[in-house]
């Protein structure tokens, strides 16, 4: 079985959704053990991912194209299938594996940071209920379903940032980052429209994305990539669409940690990584990538040094970050072998950033804890003594 994974990639999103459908269930009854099922499934989820990871490695060298595919049918409108494909390559397995593993640990971690919160069980369920959204996005093998999913995770986002919804400033937040990342959203489903008048009404990635795709019209094509990239800026919190991922650290610190610095705002980085070889018909496209990742890293930076609020410098670090791995994403425009080496070093960085950030937001966390919720950096001092395993 774990030999061959199409046999089992529908039960890595499978597993958290039922964890969350379980806790949203019969919370009520669960009380402080709500964390169980939203444990479990993000475990055997890790688990199935890390066996994808391995059979991925095994059968498909880094040089090769080839991915494992699967297909259930959606349902039927005339003469047209939506199906519900999942895809299984060496892009999906490090992302796999990316947000199951420290998924799971920041699942651990809530245990003891959400302990006192009355809405326990609402925590873990739309955690659950993101990690389903997420790997669902990554398996996606056509545009239809990575819609679909894009959208579930925004949602789970909005849930967990004004999770604290009695609080004003965390239900403002909730709203500001929703209807900010809606602008690239609507910019997605048009390029997307355009994709299906461009590829003979197919959305499957291996119609549109494959070797033997067919050459649309060029600037059809760069309009079209402008408009997926209008996407990933909103999800990653690009220039112009940053504004809303700072506001979002009114949510708890595991939230911070799971989403706004591991995993959903690298859906914009994998969204570009997973269209390169359409980028790489679209040079001007390619180039606006690398411009705009070149403006946000350095904003965002400037305007980090003149934080004081803890959890926002972490924020602001972390639209910086997301800069450089557009920088990188947009850099291979000059030469299409290099565009390998530009994924690449873009997915090695999003790998990388989403475990030393997350464990930043989590040690901030603790900070705050200590210090009884105070967040401004300019009132701590001296902690080392106090924290030191933090």
């Amino acid at each position: 079985m774990f030999d061959d994974p199409r046999s089992y990639l529908w039960l890595i999103p499978a597993c958290p959704l039922l964890g969350s459908v379980l806790i949203a269930c019969f919370g009520r009854w669960l009380g402080k053990q709500s964390h169980w099922p939203c444990l479990l499934g993000a475990g055997a989820a890790g688990v199935l991912s890390f066996c994808t990871l391995i059979a991925v490695g095994r059968d498909f060298p880094p040089e090769g194209t080839s991915a494992f595919t699967t297909c259930y049918t959606w349902f039927q409108a005339g003469d047209v299938d939506v199906t519900i494909s999942l895809r299984a390559d060496g892009l999906t397995a490090i992302m796999l594996v990316t947000v199951t593993f420290i998924g799971s640990l920041i699942a651990i971690y809530s245990i003891g940071y959400m302990s006192h919160d009355p809405a326990y069980p609402r925590f873990f369920a739309a955690v659950s209920l993101f990690l389903a959204a997420m790997t669902g996005l990554v398996l996606a093998s056509n545009f239809i379903l990575l819609y679909a999913c894009w959208e579930g995770v925004g949602l789970c986002s909005y849930l967990l940032i004004g999770f604290w919804f009695a609080k004003p400033s965390a239900a403002a937040a909730a709203r500001k980052a929703f209807l900010v990342t809606r602008l690239g959203d609507i910019g997605l489903f048009l390029g997307i429209l355009m994709l299906w008048t461009m590829f003979g009404h197919s959305l499957e990635f291996d119609n549109i994305l494959g070797p033997n795709a067919a050459a649309p019209d060029s600037t059809m094509l760069t309009v079209a990539c402008l408009l997926l990239f209008t996407g990933a800026v909103g999800k990653s919190a690009q220039f112009p669409l940053h504004v809303w991922l700072p506001d979002a650290m009114e949510g708890p610190s595991p939230v911070s940690a799971l989403i706004h610095a591991a995993t959903m705002v690298t859906a914009g980085v994998y969204l570009v990584a997973r269209c390169t070889p359409l980028f790489g018909m679209a040079p001007a496209a390619q180039i606006v990538v690398a411009c705009i990742g070149a403006i946000t890293a350095l904003l965002a930076a400037l305007i980090a040094v003149t934080q004081t609020d803890l959890k926002r410098v972490l924020a602001y670090s972390t639209v910086s970050q997301l800069g450089f791995m557009f920088i990188a994403l947009g850099s291979g425009v000059q030469d299409h072998r290099l565009a390998v080496f530009a994924v690449t070093a873009a997915i090695f960085h999003l790998f990388t950033h989403a475990f030393f950030k997350a464990a930043l937001f989590l040690a901030a966390g603790s900070v705050i804890i200590a210090m009884h919720h105070e967040q401004d950096m300019r009132k701590m001092g001296g902690l080392k003594a106090y924290l030191p395993i933090t």
